[in-house]
């Protein structure tokens, strides 16, 4: 009895560690570059697709594309950050969805940035910290709220892409192959969340949201 006592302990412990070790891997994965898209890179090719970028141009896009590459280490960490707390399972799996398809993303960027003989953010670690932390608080303000910071990221992060595609060089094919694509993978999270309940979030709480999108940015694009 004694024996199944302590089984029993150790079940109780294991049930609290796995979820943690499972994010502290996830996390692991995602700084150190190591994971892979489950879709074809849709900028294709590169033999197919050359550069034709000059060193100007280049330097410009690897800044925008490491820009993407942090936006998506944010979304991965914000949507896992919310769906651990979240209680209700159908909000928790859309949440892991969206955080699986912005695994793509990851790839897609990282391998553009290698591709013009760049790197992502040296801040990433810090960059996921704040965002799974973040992710934590938003998970606690109930589905609809939960929703709703899903709903108002990704429209956020739409009019950041489109920036992007004004502001990436023309001759930059398969950079803006890729962020078309995310643009497409943005909008259909964004729909979902409305049609599963988001409410619309606070003026202030967006007005936030904005302006430490624009720290990071900002900050992203030369660090």
């Amino acid at each position: 009895m004694h024996s199944s006592a302590r089984h029993s302990s150790f079940a109780r412990r294991r049930s609290w560690f796995e979820p943690l070790i499972e994010e502290v891997d996830v996390a692991l994965q995602v700084l150190s570059g190591v994971v892979v898209g489950t879709r074809p890179n849709p900028a294709g090719s590169r033999k197919a697709e050359p550069d034709e970028l000059n060193r100007e141009q280049k330097s410009h896009a690897a800044g925008l594309m490491r820009v993407n590459h942090v936006g998506e280490v944010c979304a991965q960490a914000l949507y896992r950050g919310q769906a651990a707390v979240c209680k209700r399972a159908d909000t928790a799996s859309l949440l892991y969805q969206a955080a699986a398809e912005e695994v793509d993303h990851l790839a897609w960027c990282s391998q553009r940035l290698s591709e013009l003989s760049s790197r992502p953010s040296l801040l990433n670690p810090l960059w996921y910290a704040g965002s799974f932390s973040l992710g934590l608080l938003a998970g606690r303000a109930g589905t609809a709220r939960n929703l709703g910071f899903m709903a108002e990221t990704e429209r956020q992060v739409e009019a950041h892409l489109d920036d992007h595609l004004k502001r990436l060089p023309v001759e930059d094919v398969r950079s803006r192959k890729i962020v078309e694509q995310m643009k497409q993978d943005e909008i259909g999270h964004r729909l979902t969340a409305e049609r599963n309940g988001a409410s619309d979030l606070p003026v202030p709480v967006k007005g936030l949201m904005k302006i430490m999108s624009k720290v990071m940015t900002t900050t992203a694009y030369r660090i």
